[in-house]
């Protein structure tokens, strides 16, 4: 996966880049989650063996098990993601474009790259790409959807048609049981939806009417759910599930100033303060008199006593993007704003201060771009140190009278350097490179021992043997 970086300047925040590369047209190498470095250099790289498999919302969580009674649980980093296959036109017409297919699921793996929890949706529901959140309590919040018959003439519909209800849930990760549900249908209204009943006629049926995207969980009991086809973001209370006040669509609780409305959302998060971020795609297939804009990381305050919803930060790209669907934006930890671009193949990150329309270079300290019409779903900056259970790579080949021997190990994120070893028979071998710099994901060392056995040894930054990979032959 060839990542072209256009700007990386200092002030970035610490760690990697997180994505799910997949296209909806034509894919340019694998489809996977992938670690990839500032430079652009792969780190850790987990392909899927179709095109037609996607993940989505590749992230670092922590991991808390319920002890029931044992004392709190300090949690350990993990990394989790959705794995499935979307309906993408034309290859699936059965759902509603971007709805996932049944058979899908949500993976946690800790930092030695081993499966810790496979999770999956109830009573019917299919595991959703848009959201996985793991929460202190042992438990993961999650978005997951499934078709509803209804009868849809009285929104312009057919018949016989149905409704692709989201739900959230919530799953005990250590017994798999369900904690809660909130479902869509049950609390909005679907004529309130900016899509058409009517284009259920290309989705065999099925009208994806809410579309939810994003759940975050705030203080008091809340929950802020983004709903990319109605508009709005409900503040809803999580005992009761009554939404406490809508953001945006055809009922919305406020007015907005300048530059503060938004279409076709997507991750909504609180943000101290009474404000909230999200990325505001902002653009196409917008009905009459909605004018079109570009697609921004957005941060809002809300005056609750006026009920107006001011922009106080927005964050727009250099060249201008028009997203249709997707992308997200993050809070780092020093205050910087990473970009998820969703539908278009950019990631990016910002001092927090932003930039305005027109001004999108400002500010800028990282931009990357995807090969071809490769996009992820959301893109993530995190910190994070893996230690592989499986060991590294080692492959040796004549190179004139010298032997190039190649290093590798993927996910490893603390070898700094490469020792080589080599000798003329697999148990007979000693030290001919005793420190090779590690540069970027495969290392060439160059070496006038002609083997034909080599193996190399992963080093630290103190030069500790780290793992040592099996031992290869030589080939001319």
């Amino acid at each position: 996966m060839r990542v072209k970086v256009t700007a990386n300047k200092p002030g970035t925040a610490r760690g990697p880049i997180f994505v799910a590369p997949f296209s909806a047209d034509q894919m340019v190498g694998q489809t996977g989650a992938l670690i990839n470095d500032s430079s652009g250099d792969p780190v850790w790289f987990r392909p899927l063996p179709s095109t037609n498999l996607q993940n989505a919302d590749f992230k670092v969580q922590t991991y808390y098990e319920a002890h029931r009674g044992r004392g709190r649980d300090r949690g350990q980093p993990v990394l989790t993601w959705w794995q499935g296959s979307l309906a993408l036109p034309p290859w699936y017409t059965n759902l509603p474009a971007g709805a996932p297919e049944p058979g899908g699921c949500y993976y946690i793996y800790d930092t030695r790259y081993r499966l810790l929890k496979t999770v999956f949706a109830h009573h019917g529901y299919y595991p959703d790409e848009h959201e996985f959140t793991l929460t202190r309590r042992g438990t993961a919040l999650f978005l997951a959807s499934k078709p509803v018959p209804m009868d849809l003439t009285p929104y312009g519909g057919p018949k016989n048609g149905a409704i692709l209800d989201s739900e959230v849930q919530e799953v005990d990760l250590t017994t798999g049981k369900l904690l809660y549900s909130w479902s869509a249908l049950d609390h909005l209204d679907p004529a309130d939806s900016e899509v058409s009943a009517s284009s259920a006629s290309s989705s065999d049926g099925v009208w994806d009417a809410f579309h939810l995207n994003s759940i975050d969980e705030g203080p008091g009991g809340r929950l802020l759910i983004s709903a990319r086809n109605m508009w709005a973001i409900y503040d809803i209370s999580k005992r009761s599930g009554r939404i406490r006040y809508q953001i945006g669509g055809k009922k919305s609780d406020f007015t907005f100033g300048p530059n503060a409305d938004f279409y076709w959302q997507h991750d909504a998060r609180f943000r101290p303060g009474n404000r909230i971020s999200m990325f505001d795609d902002g653009c196409c297939d917008l009905p009459d008199g909605a004018p079109e804009q570009q697609s921004h990381g957005l941060i809002l305050s809300l005056d609750f006593d006026n009920r107006r919803a001011t922009a106080v930060k927005t964050y727009y790209h250099e060249p201008p993007l028009y997203s249709p669907t997707q992308g997200n934006t993050q809070a780092l930890s020093n205050g910087n704003k990473f970009i998820g671009w969703g539908q278009s193949p950019y990631y990016s990150e910002y001092a927090e201060a932003g930039n305005s329309e027109g001004n999108g270079l400002q500010n800028l300290l990282y931009d990357a771009k995807l090969p071809g019409s490769n996009i992820s779903y959301r893109a993530f900056r995190n910190e994070w140190i893996g230690t592989p259970y499986y060991p590294p790579n080692a492959a040796a080949r004549a190179s004139g009278g010298d032997s190039v021997v190649y290093a590798s190990w993927n996910g490893s994120t603390q070898t700094r350097a490469w020792q080589v070893l080599a000798g003329p028979d697999p148990d007979d071998l000693s030290v001919v490179v005793r420190h090779a710099p590690r540069s970027g994901f495969e290392t060439a060392i160059t070496t006038s021992d002609p083997g034909p056995y080599f193996q190399v040894k992963a080093l630290d930054a103190r030069g500790r043997v780290l793992k040592v990979s099996k031992v290869v032959r030589r080939t001319s």
